[in-house]
């Protein structure tokens, strides 16, 4: 069996967890800005999927919209930790099979646990796809529930 692309594990991830998600196809974008203006979005409504290290080289999957950053005082105070740190795009890659701009939980390589930051509730919004020029859109609420996701202030305004 051929393996899957990003994309096709994305779709089967969600499928599997019973999530309705939307993938469309757009131009490469050079950011985020970019990304939201090609799609017809604000910022706010593209939520980043950030790959956090912890010390003990685990990881967590990190979800805070456009325009906002993660707040790193909430976010290790929430996981109990005194050390966290964005690994560099290698070590993004072999912890979850995507490369960055593309990262998503659904069908990482490794199921790491999911954060979300509290704005993103109650919304519809965009996140990657898992390859470039793809992008999703989910029910934020849906997302949470399917991975059972811990919401918490984790973010500060960029």
């Amino acid at each position: 069996m051929a393996e899957l692309t990003g994309a096709e594990r994305v779709l089967a991830d969600a499928e599997a967890r019973g999530l309705a998600i939307e993938v469309i196809e757009r131009p490469a974008a050079r950011s985020l800005e970019e990304a939201a203006e090609l799609m017809g979005i604000t910022p706010a409504d593209i939520v980043k999927s950030l790959v956090v290290k912890r010390s003990d080289d685990t990881y967590v999957f990190a979800l805070v919209p456009g325009g906002r950053k993660i707040s790193w005082p909430k976010l290790r105070a929430l996981l109990s930790v005194n050390k966290l740190q964005l690994p560099d795009a290698s070590h993004a890659l072999a912890a979850t099979g995507y490369e960055r701009g593309t990262i998503t939980p659904l069908g990482s390589t490794t199921a790491w646990p999911v954060v979300v930051d509290e704005s993103v509730v109650g919304r519809r919004v965009s996140m990657g796809a898992g390859e470039h020029g793809r992008s999703l859109f989910v029910d934020a609420d849906a997302l949470i529930a399917a991975f059972e996701a811990t919401v918490a202030d984790i973010s500060d305004p960029e």
